[in-house]
């Protein structure tokens, strides 16, 4: 993360946003509703409603609007005693783990997108700021983004005595790098009381309640994303400022003097422009500074990214044309990923190169600039058809669907019947009904633009339907009417 990297918290009563700016650019954006909070990382105890073993998976009630759902894949099954750490858990039938009516406690490691319900785990693990505990596990694992050997090595024997003698697992976060053991062992201590009172508040619990709730958004910001290379953290709201200022006190003392209170007039947000940034995000086209552009399709099965040339022509041949926009383009999509929150399957169709050294130097562009985002990401070669593929970690919902709903007037398609079809499609009920009933009188009701047209462009047409039912047709605009909507009214 660049060194003048800035988190900017925006609190109104019902919705806070978190934007990560990195070099005058937004970057990521968090939104919190009261209305409809996430509920990622919390734990409940749960019932199960269903156990489908079909699917190797069991419904479980949580207390949410829709069952969420367990494979057997994320339930922590028995290791034989003298089971090394590394060897795989046996993966038995869903039957053998549990049963209808039974009570369990689990964790969400998907909120609920769309019309799924939230993904849950029975191995339960528990962040602070510089470690994960995991209380079912063994394994004392280092971040992969701490590349000093020996730092992963002092890391892992600070935390090893701790997670052999409480018989638990630990990862140890980005976060940690370069921190003082004392940090850490706080850390240790303040999880492992948390543990303790999860135990207790899952003893007493009901099902469906929740045991242990994540931190709100701003307290989360701060925990997973203050680090050495931000400058500041700057929040709009008094209130919300002390609170995190004391977090930051307690949990990050060296870091706490970077957290400050915004109380200009104009909006936080504006001052950065990072309301335009959001207008932008949640357009399907992107622009690039060479004239080319980027279009973004999102779909239930997967995002595709479409690059395009556009005004760029280049100076030398269609090669070089082609190779310098696609490597403006992969910088691009890596931000708009991060941006947009796009997770899932994700194709991105580059203009079409030979050189596959000009291929290498756009996949090694694309890896880069997604070595930045926090979230797991995997990146394929090249496909036959020349498209890259790669998986981006989806556990919330993309901006767009965070921010949006489908069209009312095309429920989504992107798309909308043109008037000439449904004049004819008017035409061919209005032939149909009165075939179906008596009636004296045919009255159409539909879109202005669409009885305009049939009125000015159409007449002719409509005479001769008329002499052919041998009845007389009236038209009526409704403003209430989508363009491919209309009634036929018969009396």
């Amino acid at each position: 993360m660049p060194v003048n990297a800035e988190l900017l918290i925006n609190v109104t009563p019902r919705e806070t946003r978190v934007a990560l700016v990195e070099n005058g650019l937004l970057q990521e954006l968090h939104i919190e509703r009261s209305s409809r909070r996430g509920v990622l990382g919390n734990i409940y105890k749960g019932r199960v409603q269903r156990v489908m073993p079909g699917m190797q998976a069991a419904f479980v009630d949580i207390g949410l609007e829709r069952a969420a759902f367990l494979h057997a894949s994320d339930i922590v099954a028995a290791r034989p005693a003298d089971a090394a750490e590394s060897e795989p858990r046996p993966q038995p039938l869903i039957t053998s783990l549990v049963h209808e009516g039974q009570d369990i406690v689990v964790q969400v490691i998907k909120d609920p997108i769309g019309s799924k319900g939230a993904r849950l785990t029975t191995e339960i693990s528990m962040p602070s700021r510089y470690l994960v505990l995991l209380p079912d596990s063994r394994t004392v694992g280092v971040s992969s983004r701490i590349d000093d050997e020996d730092e992963r090595q002092r890391l892992k024997g600070i935390v090893q005595a701790h997670a052999e003698a409480k018989r638990c697992g630990y990862i140890i976060r980005t976060n940690a790098e370069g921190v003082d053991a004392a940090f850490i062992e706080q850390d240790i201590a303040y999880l492992e009381r948390a543990i303790g009172v999860l135990r207790q508040n899952a003893q007493s619990a009901k099902a469906g309640d929740c045991v242990y709730e994540d931190l709100s958004l701003p307290m989360r910001a701060v925990r997973d994303m203050l680090r050495v290379e931000v400058a500041s953290v700057t929040i709009d709201s008094r209130e919300t400022f002390e609170k995190v200022a004391r977090f930051a006190q307690k949990l990050m003392p060296d870091l706490a003097g970077r957290i400050r209170h915004y109380g200009g007039e104009r909006p936080i947000f504006d001052m950065y422009s990072v309301e335009d940034e959001i207008g932008r995000a949640l357009d399907k086209q992107v622009p690039l500074k060479s004239g080319g552009y980027l279009v973004f399709d999102q779909t239930e099965a997967m995002t595709s990214v479409d690059i395009n040339t556009g005004s760029f022509l280049g100076q030398k041949n269609l090669e070089e044309t082609a190779y310098r926009t696609n490597l403006e383009a992969a910088q691009s999509v890596a931000r708009q990923l991060r941006l947009r929150n796009l997770g899932g399957i994700i194709v991105i169709d580059f203009i079409d190169m030979q050189d596959e050294e000009h291929k290498r130097q756009v996949l090694r562009t694309l890896e880069k600039g997604l070595a930045a985002d926090h979230v797991k990401t995997t990146v394929y070669d090249f496909s036959p058809l020349g498209l890259v593929e790669m998986t981006r970690k989806r556990t919330v919902e993309s901006l767009q669907r965070q921010l949006c709903e489908p069209c009312a007037a095309c429920a989504g398609r992107g798309y909308i019947k043109t008037a000439e079809t449904v004049i004819y499609e008017i035409f061919r009920e209005v032939t149909r009904a009165v075939r179906q009933f008596e009636a004296d009188k045919v009255m159409v009701m539909a879109a202005p633009k669409v009885v305009a047209k049939i009125t000015e462009e159409e007449s002719a047409a409509v005479a001769e339907l008329e002499e052919f039912i041998g009845k007389d047709i009236r038209f009526q605009p409704d403003e209430q009417y989508a363009q491919d909507q209309f009634d036929v009214v018969l009396s």
